[in-house]
């Protein structure tokens, strides 16, 4: 059920994001709008040539470069999104009481790249392990993407990294959330982030599983839907919410960018890989419920779909299943401009259409030359966007290998 008072309502005031194709959420939005991919030819030592979402930001906006060295890529994309949410929050931040904010990043894997990065350092002195860093322990435990956050803004209130695969976002998200309800912390920063680029171990993961994509033109290799889909495009990337009580953005007269009506999370208790799409329309249904809403008064599904042939159809069986009887329902998928950004993909694929509340406009997915028969769908929006006018709620599918599945729906706020 929908909270009943506004100390219970959860509204995102601020988001700070770094994608393959922009750097804040107004490049973003007009990329997403205007066609433009992210993802690029790139090249990764052992594996060789490939595609890649990469992001450009400006890592040394909000630390300094010693501790960039010190700490790990996840880490400091974290704290550059927290930094821009934190900016793009409006908050006075020197008069935050730092002991009651809280930090939830999601991420799908961490300690891989630094783990790799180690072992070929030490090839070069014959696997001395002598040679091995001393900053190795910190970077790899599982909270440090949150940790760094913390360091860089002397947050001292609780801080974790949540690992739940390509569902992580999602689950950063829910966290802050429930957080800010039972009352342990008065401000939430919330999202995922996504370092697996560096890492050489899951491009040869997934071209071991003929699931990685490949394409002569980069821009064209994520191409969900498509009949002649391929495979996953590894991205990096990260995206952190300011979520607060809505009691207290009224307080400061905070810019609201959406409420959090509703979440959802299961398992799919199947398959290590395959989805499932009976657990994942229960997830749906599940976050339905939470919002107190019917499948026909979702305006936007955002799919999680990664271009694999099995997994985009298997969704695409499952939003069938939950909309079938909803004709104003616009399906949309965010990947196919900026590949698979993995713990930060669902925050990001969210992000993307939150200015649809302002601007009336769904984005497309791009890349469909061809749409393949097994994912039709009423309403599915490909290609160039799609002008619908008043846009008042927004579903977010991530769902993430291992079978975990979490959803979010996010609603225009427009006042009391």
């Amino acid at each position: 059920m929908k909270p009943r008072d506004d100390s219970e309502r959860i509204v995102i005031t601020g988001v700070g994001l770094a994608a393959p194709n922009g750097n804040n959420l107004e490049e973003y939005r007009r990329a997403l709008l205007n066609g433009v991919s992210g993802v690029v030819p790139y090249e990764i030592r052992y594996f060789g040539k490939t595609v890649a979402g990469v992001c450009n930001c400006e890592i040394t906006k909000y630390r300094p470069r010693r501790e960039i060295r010190r700490g790990t890529r996840a880490g400091s994309l974290s704290v550059y999104c927290v930094g821009e949410a934190i900016a793009d929050s409006g908050l006075d931040w020197d008069s935050v009481p730092k002991d009651n904010v809280g930090v939830y990043i999601g991420v799908t894997e961490h300690g891989n790249v630094e783990t790799e990065n180690e072992i070929y350092e030490i090839k070069q002195y014959d696997y001395d392990c002598s040679y091995w860093s001393h900053h190795h322990n910190p970077r790899t435990v599982a909270n440090n993407p949150a940790g760094e956050v913390t360091l860089s803004f002397g947050i001292t209130g609780p801080h974790y990294t949540l690992g739940a695969a390509c569902a992580a976002g999602n689950a950063g998200i829910i966290q802050g959330v429930q957080q800010l309800r039972l009352g342990e912390v008065d401000l939430a920063f919330a999202g995922g982030v996504s370092e697996s680029i560096h890492t050489f171990g899951i491009f040869a993961a997934f071209n071991a599983q003929n699931a990685l994509a490949r394409n002569e033109d980069p821009t064209k290799a994520s191409r969900p839907f498509d009949v002649d889909r391929n495979g996953v495009v590894i991205s990096e990337g990260g995206c952190v919410y300011t979520l607060e009580r809505l009691s207290d953005a009224k307080k400061r007269g905070a810019k609201i960018y959406g409420e959090i009506l509703g979440y959802g999370m299961n398992s799919d208790a199947t398959d290590f890989v395959l989805p499932n799409a009976e657990r994942q329309a229960q997830c749906i249904r599940k976050a339905l419920r939470n919002a107190g809403l019917g499948p026909e008064e979702i305006d936007i599904v955002n799919t999680h779909a990664t271009a694999t042939h099995a997994g985009d159809a298997i969704e695409i069986q499952a939003l069938r299943e939950v909309f079938a009887d909803s004709k104003k329902t616009y399906v949309n998928n965010t990947k196919s401009f900026i590949g698979h950004a993995m713990g930060a993909a669902g925050v990001l694929e969210l992000a993307g259409n939150l200015p649809a509340f302002d601007d009336g406009v769904v984005h497309p997915t791009i890349n469909v030359d061809s749409l393949d028969p097994e994912c039709e769908i009423r309403n599915l929006v490909i290609n160039k966007p799609v002008e619908v006018g008043a846009i008042r709620t927004i579903l977010n599918n991530s769902f993430g290998m291992v079978g975990i599945n979490a959803v979010t729906i996010v609603g225009k706020y427009e006042g009391d």
